[in-house]
């Protein structure tokens, strides 16, 4: 049954395609006790697929349900496989564990930069490295011979290899960012270290190509004041205020009742996110989402390569701004990062014993590569549309295996794997597992395998995210500041999750997240959350098809398939 999306409600939801399905198990913040059957067969219920049918109608207005069909390298594109330009050992580096090899690799990548892309090549064997490797330049790839043959082995922390980076409060930044292979510009890098590490972390934006009009959530055709600036092509920044009264706060959270500021409380709640309160976070003062420029209609309107996200309402003034300086389309590929084995600190104490970060850089990826005694595995910070496929956490304890911060949007996680720590998590640590925050949109986990971990939504309101055909044991912990506000914005969808550990515990989320789905969980006890609402009254969410598996398996291969 076709129905105007734009007036979907869950209630509608409940009444019509989903409700085909049978009993009337789907409610706010309510579950099912038990999978519901079909009078005609006694078969469990297909769910699953009336949602999938419902998404399909208006893939970016769906009420519940996040379109992430777009995620990942160049939305969704396999990266492309370039040739090789130099090799390691041509700029010094030796497989003999005594040469620092970290120059002679920084070397390398900016020769392969400078040069205008190609694959630096890292042969057999295992490299020692006293400091990180940055990789500033576009359509680089640093490249080993496998997974196995190829191990860079880090002496030091980035406490010590670079420089360390303390908050006030004596926190280390190093704990949820950066990376012993590091991508981002040149000149980000230099921002940071002039603000010590205490400024933005994101895009240095250029200037405004034009100023944005109204328009909904799910449009492509965006009006603008002018196409003179804009190209068919290019990646640019939609930037909207967040204005002080919270309304746009309000809408990412679904729009529910009990995200109002007469319900939520949000400058004293929230004060990291909210403008005004006095102790907002800079990069929260607007809403930053980088998306292509697909086609240009006429003088005052373009096709967005992507539908938008939220509404644009003249409340929150919009623009279309240069991106600025960043990385896009480079990659490390088919190698071992294995930090020298030091203990695992006490938590937000972490020294950097790191991986992979990607920082303000866009359509970059990570391949067939693994992470060992690591404080952060792979992180996300202001990254857009990277891809890691096929890629392991492993050695001792980590804090954050996966983190996804600071408004980072359409990446994909896809094969990938956390082992069972060879060291277990020291008392007064935390290991949170796959980690999104920070107003970050779009993301996808898929395909998983956890031996550690959990489903770590972080507060400061991540939205339209989504996990997806994962198995895990459910043992770790959801973190955040009290003082960024919600764990949940609305659309975040957990579908098809196989928890070998019997908890329920930040898995089945219609009990504590606004707008969203949970469907097919099996494995737990129950289906309590365990986590504190941070809003009253009907969240509109839903739990369907607790205990059994789905017919739609995988999220974002089922979108992607109505997309192609």
């Amino acid at each position: 049954m076709r129905q105007d999306l734009a007036k979907l409600s869950r209630r509608t939801l409940v009444g019509g395609a989903v409700a085909a399905i049978a009993a009337p198990a789907l409610a706010s913040g309510a579950v099912a006790g038990a999978e519901p059957t079909s009078a005609a067969t006694g078969r469990p219920s297909d769910a699953s697929a009336a949602l999938l049918d419902q998404w399909a109608q208006a893939p970016g207005s769906h009420p519940l349900i996040p379109d992430i069909s777009r995620a990942g390298h160049r939305l969704g594109a396999r990266p492309p496989r370039l040739d090789v330009v130099t090799r390691v050992t041509d700029h010094g580096a030796r497989a003999d564990g005594t040469t620092d090899c970290a120059p002679a690799f920084n070397a390398a990548l900016r020769a392969a930069g400078e040069r205008g892309g190609g694959v630096v090549l890292v042969p057999r064997g295992t490299y020692l490295l006293s400091s990180p490797v940055f990789v500033h330049w576009s359509n680089v790839v640093l490249r080993g011979a496998g997974r196995d043959a190829t191990v860079l082995r880090f002496s030091r922390t980035l406490d010590d290899g670079y420089r360390p980076a303390r908050q006030s409060n004596g926190n280390s930044r190093w704990s949820w960012t950066g990376g012993q292979v590091w991508f981002m510009a040149a000149e980000r890098r230099a921002r940071s270290e002039a603000e010590d590490f205490a400024g933005t972390e994101g895009w240095l934006l250029g200037d405004t190509l034009a100023e944005a009009g109204a328009a909904s959530r799910g449009q492509r055709t965006l009006p603008v004041s002018g196409t003179g600036r804009l190209r068919a092509g290019d990646m640019v920044v939609l930037e909207c205020d967040n204005p002080p009264d919270a309304s746009l706060l309000t809408h990412l959270a679904g729009d529910i009742p009990g995200a109002r500021p007469s319900s939520y409380d949000w400058p004293r709640r929230a004060p990291q996110l909210v403008t005004g309160s006095g102790g907002q976070y800079v990069q929260y003062a607007t809403l930053q989402w980088p998306v292509r420029v697909e086609a240009i209609l006429g003088d005052r309107l373009v096709v967005l390569a992507q539908p938008l996200k939220y509404d644009l309402r003249p409340g929150w003034p919009a623009r279309l701004r240069a991106i600025g300086p960043t990385v896009h389309d480079s990659g490390v590929e088919q190698l071992t990062i294995r930090n020298e084995l030091v203990e695992m600190t006490a938590h937000n104490k972490h020294p950097g014993s790191n991986g992979v970060c990607f920082q303000a850089v866009h359509d970059c990826w990570a391949s067939e590569v693994r992470v060992e005694n690591c404080d952060l595995g792979f992180g996300f910070t202001s990254a857009k549309s990277t891809t890691l496929s096929r890629v392991v956490v492993g050695g001792r304890s980590a804090h954050h295996s996966f983190a996804c911060r600071m408004q980072s949007h359409d990446n994909l996680v896809d094969d990938f794997e956390i082992e069972a720590f060879t060291v277990p998590v020291p008392s007064g640590a935390v290991h949170h597992g796959l980690n999104v925050e920070g107003l970050s949109s779009g993301n996808v986990w898929r395909r998983g395998r956890m031996a550690e971990g959990t489903f770590d939504t972080h507060r400061a309101l991540p939205y339209e995210n989504a996990r997806t055909n994962i198995t895990l044991v459910n043992n770790g912990r959801v973190g955040g500041s009290a003082a960024s506000g919600p764990l949940f914005g609305a659309r975040i969808a957990h579908w098809n999750i196989r928890v070998t550990g019997g908890s329920a515990y930040a898995l089945t989320i219609a009990d504590v997240a606004p707008r969203s789905v949970t469907v097919g969980i099996q494995g737990t006890d129950g289906t309590a959350s365990e986590l504190t609402p941070d809003f009253t009254g009907d969240l509109e969410s839903l739990l369907v098809e607790q205990g059994s598996p789905p017919r739609v398996t995988d999220l974002y291969a089922a979108q992607r398939d109505r997309t192609d």
